[in-house]
């Protein structure tokens, strides 16, 4: 029996286990939409308004499952569009496959219309881009996406697909479930790190990177409480452990807790559990001196070998999953309270301190107040998404994260992140509350994204931070060219007007005591919502003015 190539990466998708789908509609590929119609009750295909957005949703989905997330798209321009969602997968290390509709075989290299060298675009931005050229070829390089997407350090995955491929006929099986295998640590270098951890009077584990379940998140935490080993989470990574826990520090992104900063210098054994510790969470590549203090000692567990002494050389280096290693350290049992109990304790001690809003003569509303109140209402397995922006920094600081899974946000710093996987949360899980928090400036790349959840019931409530201006640049702006505002002010529109149109609940909230009362509206409307905030221009950041 033959099948029609696009019905056949439809197929592609059922057999490894994609549910749904997300994309924006193009002539390129209607053999796949084909297929997905005739695959609707497997497949649900979710029409956004926007291919970056629609790559974002699918970079969520990759981030909830820990299967790619599927995304679809046009030759050309939807291609462009969508890379945003790419170079965010790839630097949060997410599991995804875009999939792009391309102008056909005889007219590449013509500059055809909306042509592009989608496999030489893409090829810096994912783990693998190449163009499935036959039918015959599509199981085996759908099967290979998903085994490259999800091995070692995941990532996204770019297939252009040719117009006319598509309505090849083929007689190809289906390939099998791609279910790659995980590095285990060496036993020796395990128990290696057990007895570092041992004998550090001062430890300090930074969790971070791919592949955690509310599994290992828990083992971790049980573990480090009757080890007295603080653990810090890497930027954006703060749900790989409970944040009421005694053993959570505090976090590593932007606007870092200062004694926590000075802690990691002061840390006789640091463990990167898992992440890349690039940039941000490394404070610009100081947090950790290439040249270190005696009896200074840094472990890293990354399951890329690559990554490996790519910025440090370890002390000890373990190429395996971190989940893993997490597992191995809690086998091998408890470490002992003493003598880090006194260690644990101050950090901790910061980190509760730090992450208590304090008042500020502020008009409008403060984000502080804000998040305290749904840290202390939402229930635990509520998620919590952003995008990019000083807004997001009250967030990472305030709340507290209770289980892995509930905070979606992007460590690529992209914005227009948080309205799409919001809806990628609400349609993965109906169940939980989903909150998603906006600057004015990140709603206005995502904020067409309304009408896509209202047509698909996604119930999300929107948070849009309202200051008027592109808060983290101008912030820069005024530290380096102090008066010299350009580019940055924005002439915002009414929110919740806006919100009302697309068919949503929106408020409009310009003090702290009306917040809980709106937000409890907000939780009870049968759809999306959105609060429109408005916001003091002057707080810049929780400890700072713009001035």
């Amino acid at each position: 029996m033959t099948r029609l190539g696009g019905h056949v990466i439809a197929d592609q998708l059922v057999a490894q286990g994609v549910d749904t789908v997300f994309g924006v509609a193009g002539e390129s590929f209607l053999s796949v939409l084909d297929g997905l119609w005739e695959r609707r009750d497997q497949i649900r295909y979710v029409g956004a308004r926007h291919e970056a957005t629609a790559s974002h949703m699918a970079e969520a989905w990759g981030k909830l499952t820990g299967r790619p997330g599927v995304c679809l798209a046009t030759r050309g321009p939807g291609a462009t569009h969508a890379s945003i969602g790419v170079h965010t997968a790839f630097q949060d290390s997410t599991p995804m496959l875009l999939l792009l509709g391309q102008v056909r075989r005889e007219h590449q290299g013509r500059e055809a219309f909306q042509e592009v060298d989608l496999p030489a675009m893409f090829a810096p931005l994912a783990k693998w881009a190449a163009q499935i050229e036959t039918a015959d070829d599509i199981p085996e390089m759908l099967g290979r996406a998903f085994e490259i997407a999800l091995a070692d350090r995941p990532g996204p995955v770019v297939l252009a697909l040719p117009e006319d491929m598509q309505r090849e006929e083929t007689a190809a099986a289906d390939a099998p479930f791609a279910e790659p295998a995980l590095r285990e640590p060496d036993p020796a270098e395990l128990d290696r790190l057990h007895t570092w951890l041992g004998d550090a009077a001062q430890p300090l584990v930074i969790v971070g990177g791919p592949r955690w379940s509310q599994l290992s998140a828990d083992a971790l935490a049980e573990w480090a409480v009757g080890s007295a080993v603080p653990v810090a989470a890497q930027f954006r990574r703060q749900d790989h452990i409970d944040n009421t826990s005694p053993a959570y520090v505090g976090d590593l992104g932007l606007g870092t807790n200062p004694a926590l900063e000075a802690r990691v210098a002061e840390a006789d054994l640091v463990l990167l559990l898992g992440g890349r510790f690039g940039e941000i969470p490394s404070g610009g590549y100081t947090r950790l001196p290439v040249e270190r203090r005696l009896g200074h000692l840094v472990a890293h567990v990354h399951a890329e070998p690559s990554e490996l002494g790519r910025t440090w050389h370890p002390d000890l280096a373990i190429a395996a999953a971190a989940p893993l290693v997490a597992d191995g350290l809690v086998a091998r049992g408890p470490l002992g309270r003493q003598p880090r109990a006194m260690w644990a304790q101050s950090l901790r001690g910061d980190y509760e301190t730090w992450s208590e809003p304090t008042a500020r003569d502020l008009a409008g509303v403060d984000l502080g107040h804000v998040v305290q109140h749904l840290r202390e209402m939402l229930p635990d397995d509520a998620v919590i998404t952003n995008g990019a922006g000083n807004y997001t920094v009250w967030i990472h600081r305030y709340y507290r994260h209770r289980r892995y899974g509930t905070q979606l946000a992007p460590t690529s710093g992209a914005m227009g992140y948080g309205i799409p996987a919001a809806i990628a949360a609400a349609l993965h899980d109906p169940s939980r509350t989903v909150v998603a928090f906006a600057g004015d400036g990140c709603f206005q790349m995502a904020g067409h994204e309304l009408a896509t959840a209202v047509q698909v019931g996604a119930r999300i409530i929107v948070l849009v931070c309202d200051n008027g201006m592109l808060g983290t640049i101008r912030m820069h702006q005024e530290r380096t060219f102090p008066g010299h505002v350009e580019g940055t002010a924005l002439a915002n529109p009414d929110f919740a007007a806006l919100a009302i149109a697309y068919g949503c609940h929106g408020e409009r909230v310009e003090c702290d005591a009306d917040f809980a009362a709106a937000f409890a509206r907000a939780l009870a409307a049968d759809g999306p919502a959105l609060i429109h905030l408005v916001c003091d221009p002057r707080a810049i950041t929780p400890g700072a003015l713009l001035a």
